[in-house]
């Protein structure tokens, strides 16, 4: 029974590996099996429902929830602020190499790669910033962004919002 498929009785979908009936903290749904998930089964309805919260828990599990994604990001800012500096002085250390390399008179003399290999500090920096784009820097350095986004979406399913 670990992999039963669940469906909230709001109809917002389906959950698997769901242990008896439940209700969900924040959305205040009875989840309970579907009659279909297993040949026979029934709607369980012989234990009791837990207790409801009241609003001052909500507000004090609300109050923590918000609590621990500022700490989170917090913690994320110093690590962010590093992939940027990071990013920005490999990106003007190309755009520099890549304005001699243009400016070069030999450059259109001789074939392109004659011409990276007697530049070579643009095409160490192009390297390395294409590297740094295949390792994802672009997404750790909005990582924070990305995280506040996705607990948005999450949130605005249960008519609550979060911004920055």
């Amino acid at each position: 029974m670990p992999n039963e498929v669940r469906r909230c009785c709001g109809g917002r979908g389906t959950a698997e590996g769901a242990q008896g009936g439940s209700r969900s903290r924040l959305s205040g749904l009875r989840c309970e099996r579907l009659p279909d998930a297993e040949e026979g089964a029934a709607v369980r309805g012989d234990r009791p429902p837990p207790p409801a919260m009241n609003s001052l828990e909500q507000a004090e599990d609300l109050k923590a929830f918000e609590r621990r994604l500022t700490e989170y990001i917090a913690c994320l800012q110093p690590a962010t602020g590093r992939w940027r500096m990071i990013l920005i002085v490999v990106s003007v250390c190309t755009a520099t190499g890549a304005w001699n390399w243009l400016i070069d008179p030999e450059t259109q003399k001789v074939s392109f790669f004659t011409s990276l290999w007697n530049h070579p500090f643009f095409t160490i920096s192009c390297i390395t910033l294409i590297g740094l784009f295949f390792a994802g820097i672009h997404k750790r350095v909005v990582a924070p962004s990305i995280i506040a986004a996705r607990c948005r979406t999450v949130l605005a399913e249960y008519n609550m919002s979060c911004d920055d």
